[in-house]
């Protein structure tokens, strides 16, 4: 049985991008995350210790992607998949998809980005 924390569009400006203009002025990013865990002990015992507290996910997630540049956003997602796994032993597999709306590109869209999944099981 997994069961599911999730964290929508949880919006940060950084400087990310093989663009000069990128790392100057940088831009909006969304992140979507969804963490696998087990919360049957929560779900019984009604107490936080027994789960993952949404706001220190979210306070990790922005310490690292933000505190650094990253050219792709690929190396950005990898960074904070890797970081709530290290972050949170609870935490099965996570799935972070960052949505890059103001990527340079000479077309109209709505977004892009990309999905990373780590396991803690596979090492993926």
């Amino acid at each position: 049985m997994t069961d599911r924390i999730f964290i929508r569009d949880l919006t940060l400006h950084a400087y990310h991008g093989i663009m000069p203009h990128e790392g100057r002025v940088g831009q909006t990013f969304m992140i979507d995350l969804d963490l696998d865990i087990d919360l049957s002990e929560a779900a019984r015992s009604d107490k936080v210790k027994d789960t993952v507290s949404y706001a220190d996910v979210a306070q990790c997630v922005e310490k690292v992607f933000t505190g650094q540049r990253f050219r792709l956003i690929e190396a950005a997602g990898g960074a904070v998949a890797d970081a709530v796994l290290a972050a949170f032993p609870r935490v099965l597999t996570v799935a972070v998809t960052i949505h890059k709306p103001h990527a340079p590109i000479a077309a109209t869209f709505s977004d892009v980005g990309v999905t990373l999944v780590r396991s803690r099981a596979s090492g993926k």
